[in-house]
């Protein structure tokens, strides 16, 4: 049996209502990008796009978006991505774009570039801070990130010092 690959794309829907994002569904989501394939590629784009085309992973929260297509047609699927302009969602529309952040052969690769630009983002903020509270809210946030790592590691040297002393 042949098994099928596939690429991830990861992206955020940028939008200034706030309200967008707490209003995203997985099936709106879905249903844009797939009427952007339509708009730019037609039925032909369309049927390649959406053989495995599915909505993987969404947090309304901070509006990331991990989409999961065919690796013969994800050039479709980005080169559309850019006309999605508007989700429906309850039968209102909101406008906002997906911004495109990283293309990936598994959700793992997509998880850790998302760490990564997660911290650039904060050490954004923090060179953008204006007073001191607020540097240090980010500061915090940015050792909680970094912080289960840590631990993550002290717990393979323990475990190391266990096996020496056996």
């Amino acid at each position: 049996m042949v098994r099928f690959k596939n690429r991830y794309v990861l992206c955020e829907v940028v939008s200034e209502d706030p309200r967008c994002r707490q209003c995203i569904e997985d099936r709106a989501v879905g249903l844009a990008v797939r009427e952007a394939i339509a708009r730019a590629h037609g039925d032909y784009g369309l049927a390649c796009c959406c053989v495995s085309f599915t909505v993987k992973y969404l947090n309304a929260y901070t509006g990331t978006v991990l989409l999961r297509c065919r690796k013969d047609f994800y050039r479709l699927l980005c080169s559309a991505l850019p006309l999605v302009r508007q989700l429906e969602s309850r039968n209102q529309r909101y406008p906002c774009y997906f911004n495109t952040l990283h293309v990936g052969g598994t959700i793992r690769t997509c998880q850790k570039f998302l760490i990564q630009y997660n911290r650039r983002q904060l050490l954004m903020l923090l060179q953008n801070c204006t007073n001191e509270e607020e540097r240090r809210s980010i500061r915090q946030s940015v050792l909680s990130c970094s912080l289960t790592e840590e631990q993550s590691q002290s717990g393979d040297e323990e475990d190391d010092d266990d096996t020496e002393t056996d």
